[in-house]
C-alpha cells in the first residue's frame, strides 16, 4: 500500500515543478472547478491537487466541500526527493 502511494506521489512529481501555490477556500473551490482534477489528496489539514505544472493547496477546506470530488487521504506529503 505505501508503495502505491509512494508510486502516485513520483508521478504526480514528475508532472509538477517544487512550487506549491496556496490559496483561500473560495478560490480554491473555484480553482476546482476550472483545473476539474480527478483526484484531490487531503493530509492534516490540506488539500491539494496538481495542475499548470504546479501544486495547488489550501488549508481551509474540508471533504464536505468537496463531495463531488474524488478525495483521496495521504498518510504523507513532502517536498523531499522520494526515497525508499
Amino acid at each position: 500500500m505505501a508503495t502505491a502511494g509512494a508510486t502516485t506521489g513520483a508521478v504526480v512529481a514528475e508532472h509538477t515543478s517544487s512550487y506549491r501555490v496556496k490559496f483561500k477556500r473560495k478560490e480554491f473551490l473555484e480553482l476546482v472547478e476550472i483545473a476539474r482534477p480527478r483526484i484531490i489528496y487531503h493530509r492534516k489539514r490540506m488539500h491539494f491537487f496538481a495542475f499548470d505544472g504546479f501544486v495547488m493547496y489550501t488549508f481551509e477546506c474540508e471533504d464536505r466541500d468537496l463531495l463531488d470530488k474524488k478525495v483521496m487521504h495521504a498518510i504523507e506529503f513532502s517536498n523531499m526527493q522520494w526515497s525508499e
